[in-house]
């Protein structure tokens, strides 16, 4: 995945694609009708996934909802870019998603507003009646609101999916077919971080989104204007679905395998009092502030199969972007950092050296990116935008179940709740829900088996 300075960029190339006539995924026959799409929240990241809908022939977006006039200013280009029909335009309060739900116009939702609208939002939307439904991580604040989430889903039948794109990176997938070929062996070890320099996001100075002043809250925009409140007041793995999200689908979690305990460590904060000196000055307001969130989080997660996983939330002191993958099996290794791969037996060096993984990479490409990598890196994030949206439509599409459900959900996002526990009580270990209520026993992992979604 890029790192975030490259997203306004990447959303400009995939919009301008939209005008020039790019190729669309037609997947429903003629005799089938669009499916109606709502958008709750079009800030960046609901443009993303708005520029997306656009581009498709089997979607047809009926409505969206903001209550920030710039946001909805900036969808309305991109509809009117597109050609397509205008949606209907739900503002003026924060509760006008409400209305829009309540519509009947709709036969699938995306919600991309500030985390703390998220178990609400979903909430309401089953409670609309809608089968479908797609949120960006995270899934919610508390460990009850997942659990509510959870509830509601299996009461109505629901699909709820996060949209955790990391899923679908091209290295991921390839290693995810390497591991069901039987080249690590049995695994034993997972390693994964969202560390990413989030300092410019966090502050702004109110009319660009990033690196541009030392301003958040009211007097910020985009995602310093509500993001940066999570560092004041919580410490913990606050990001831990980008990591923990492709992990937990090599090692089979919630189906066949579940998360056990954690425990977690936090250090202190520097990082963010430091950047609003550097760009404010020592004077500024906001070098008052106190932040809560340690610069670097550690948590370590025992698994019920045997495995450990080890994950680093790192945002807020300078360093360049990456997630940290390491998988190690009883056959070899794969590091994303040195972009080196070991397999006992089967490397062409001893164990002194490192093969060049992209060469493993290429040779077991999964399927989806054979299918779809052109159409794929056409969109943001290095294409993994474009599957994590495509899977959740062709899955509503069709009436089957999204190939992240809500107890994915619940047990990638549910770690930072249990993560701020886990350091509030001086790192103690602490135990995990079983979200599934036994069910991980029985289920498999059907996740990417195949080129369609």
């Amino acid at each position: 995945m890029q790192p975030r300075r490259k997203f306004v960029q990447q959303l400009a190339l995939s919009t301008a694609a939209i005008t020039i006539g790019s190729p669309v995924i037609a997947a429903f026959s003629n005799q089938q009708k669009k499916l109606r799409m709502g958008l709750i929240g079009t800030g960046l990241r609901g443009q993303a996934h708005l520029a997306m809908s656009l581009d498709r022939t089997d979607v047809e977006v009926t409505a969206i909802c903001d209550i920030d006039p710039r946001m909805l200013k900036m969808a309305g280009d991109l509809i009117k870019k597109s050609g397509k029909t205008a949606p209907q335009v739900f503002t003026g309060d924060v509760y006008a998603y409400k209305k829009m739900l309540e519509s009947g116009k709709l036969d699938a939702v995306v919600i991309s507003t500030p985390w703390e609208w998220h178990t609400p939002m979903i909430l309401d939307s089953i409670s609309a009646g809608l089968k479908y439904i797609a949120t960006e991580v995270v899934l919610g604040i508390t460990l009850e609101d997942h659990w509510e989430v959870v509830r509601a889903a299996e009461k109505n039948k629901a699909h709820v999916m996060m949209l955790e794109n990391a899923c679908y990176r091209r290295d991921i997938l390839a290693v995810l077919n390497m591991i069901r070929q039987g080249l690590f062996g049995e695994i034993i070890h997972l390693q994964g971080g969202y560390q990413h320099d989030l300092r410019g996001v966090k502050f702004n100075d109110g009319i660009t989104p990033y690196n541009s002043g030392a301003e958040f809250g009211e007097k910020g925009f985009s995602e310093a204007k509500w993001r940066t409140a999570h560092s004041v007041h919580r410490n913990g793995d606050l990001y831990p679905t980008h990591d923990v999200g492709p992990l937990a689908m090599l090692i089979d979690i919630n189906r066949g395998n579940r998360f056990v305990s954690l425990n977690s460590f936090a250090t202190k904060s520097r990082g963010l009092h430091n950047y609003i000196v550097k760009k404010g000055g020592a004077n500024h307001p906001n070098a008052k502030q106190l932040f809560k969130l340690g610069d670097v989080v550690t948590t370590q997660i025992a698994c019920a199969n045997g495995e450990t996983i080890f994950l680093q939330h790192d945002t807020n002191l300078p360093r360049p972007y990456s997630l940290g993958f390491r998988v190690q099996g009883t056959n070899g290794i794969w590091m994303n950092l040195n972009n080196g791969m070991y397999i006992e037996g089967v490397s062409k060096y001893d164990h002194e050296h490192w093969d060049d993984a992209a060469e493993w990479f290429k040779k077991y490409e999964h399927p989806l990116w054979k299918k779809w990598g052109a159409e794929a890196t056409k969109t943001g994030h290095d294409g993994i935008d474009f599957f994590v949206l495509h899977a959740f439509v062709e899955a509503a599409k069709r009436g089957e179940p999204t190939p992240m459900d809500v107890y994915d959900a619940a047990a990638w996002s549910a770690i930072t709740p249990l993560s701020e526990t886990s350091i509030a009580l001086g790192n103690e270990t602490v135990d995990f829900p079983d979200f599934t209520s036994g069910q991980w026993m029985q289920r498999t992992n059907q996740f990417a088996k195949g080129d369609q979604y």
